[in-house]
């Protein structure tokens, strides 16, 4: 009865309840043992009435004082209880937008990785996030015409932080290809400090790890790709430290291997956590740090986990990394819905295909050069050119702030039902969206209106 009555969050009803509980179960219980008794059916009928009143009595008194609504508590208990996507709870309610945060550690953690540690300027509370979720940051750097927005994962976890942690690789220029480094990664380290301000918008992102899960979970990751992994390591630990956690981790050597020491000592305390590391380039120096030499890959999953098919995979790295452990797991028998990945890039293809959603044009239709395109939430239209680059593009133009992350057209962040007409891609997206719906961070225009929700 207590627990039926705690989810229900208004006194005057939770107690006309509980009245009804305590008649209705005074009544039944004085009813059954006054019939055994050899009092006459109207006394009998009387009694069982006062009975049922003075339960009625005790039930207000009850559902008044004796009971604590639960509902409030319960929303924000775990944030594994927020959709995939969504803002979580907790914190800052009126944080919708940017928001400015200040640096106030820049801690370097291998070669090409260097943490930052950010708290809001404001000084409020920070909303926790489910792990493996990222944060969408903007900067202002010399040279660019507009503000450059990317997305980092969250790469610490603690049910209650002052401070979100971003790690983040020093990207280089592309092997093969004439451009320059990464715009957004060099200037980070090269050019934020303790004290720098960065705005940024609530966490956000779909490969997350559900905590409360009892069966396994195994995080793969190489690289930059072990900042998410730490988060959900970090988290199961703390939240449900009997679930049985795998992490995987492949690195170059000891001087490119970030967070070594970290994860070594969560190891340690957590019973439940098996570390492994596997470089492909070892130095002399790394005996005793690392576990075994080669890649990480599906033959070194099998021989740590041979009954593995009931597990759930998280993947992080590299493309050509993901894209060999995903075919390895597929071919193993590991079903589609157990695989969880995230990447940042983009595999090349080697054609060009227009693909239209929705409805698919028979005939192959084409993105065209203008288009009417209206945001219907906002309630904005505007004309769109074949300048104006992706819908995504062209609706932070307008001023709107759609979701995303990959802009590769592979999380599926950004997806967004299409009320009319048709969104055009270059080539094919490696995420699929929802029927009706299109990616517009890589999706254009595909007839003369669209109409798009948001």
């Amino acid at each position: 009865m207590p627990d039926i009555l705690e989810r229900i969050p208004n006194p005057l009803t939770r107690s006309a309840a509980s009245a009804l509980m305590g008649a209705s179960a005074a009544t039944i219980i004085s009813g059954g043992l006054l019939g055994f008794s050899s009092l006459e059916s109207r006394q009998v009928n009387r009694l069982s009435v006062c009975a049922g009143a003075a339960g009625a009595v005790a039930g207000v008194i009850f559902g008044l004082g004796g009971v604590k609504p639960a509902l409030a508590a319960s929303r924000s208990a775990s944030p594994q209880a927020a959709s995939p996507g969504s803002a979580p709870t907790g914190g800052s309610d009126d944080w919708r937008d940017w928001r400015d945060f200040v640096v106030v550690r820049k801690v370097p953690e291998s070669r090409e990785i260097t943490s930052f540690y950010l708290k809001p300027k404001d000084g409020k509370q920070l909303p926790d996030f489910m792990p493996g979720q990222f944060l969408t940051i903007k900067l202002e750097i010399p040279g660019q015409v507009r503000p450059v927005i990317r997305t980092y994962s969250l790469s610490d976890y603690a049910p209650t932080s002052e401070y979100y942690r971003l790690s983040i690789k020093r990207e280089g220029p592309p092997r093969g290809q004439d451009v320059p480094p990464g715009v957004a990664s060099n200037f980070m380290h090269d050019h934020l400090q303790e004290g720098s301000v960065i705005p940024a918008k609530p966490p956000n992102g779909r490969f997350v790890l559900n905590v409360p899960e009892p069966h396994p979970a195994v995080l793969i990751s190489n690289g930059v790709g072990i900042t998410p992994m730490i988060a959900m390591a970090k988290a199961a630990v703390a939240k449900n430290p009997n679930r049985s956690i795998w992490f995987l981790h492949g690195a170059r050597n000891g001087e490119f291997h970030a967070f070594r020491d970290v994860m070594v000592a969560l190891e340690a305390e957590s019973p439940n956590l098996e570390v492994i590391y596997r470089y492909s380039r070892p130095r002399p120096e790394d005996e005793g740090h690392f576990h075994s030499s080669g890649y990480v890959d599906v033959e070194l999953v099998k021989s740590l986990l041979p009954n593995g098919h009931e597990a759930e995979y998280f993947l992080c790295g590299s493309p050509r990394f993901m894209d060999s452990l995903r075919s390895g797991l597929a071919e193993w028998g590991v079903p589609e819905e157990r695989v969880k990945f995230e990447s940042f890039s983009k595999p090349k293809t080697a054609s060009k295909t227009v693909v239209t959603a929705p409805p698919a044009a028979s005939d192959g239709a084409s993105a065209v050069e203008t288009a009417e395109v209206v945001f219907a939430t906002s309630g904005k239209t505007a004309t769109w050119t074949a300048n104006d680059g992706s819908l995504l593009e062209f609706a932070e133009d307008q001023g709107l702030s759609p979701a995303f992350s990959c802009r590769a057209g592979i999380c599926l962040t950004c997806m967004c039902a299409v009320q009319e007409g048709e969104v055009a891609y270059d080539e094919p997206p490696t995420g699929t969206p929802d029927e009706g719906s299109a990616l517009i961070c890589v999706g254009r225009p595909g007839s003369r209106r669209v109409v798009l929700d948001l």
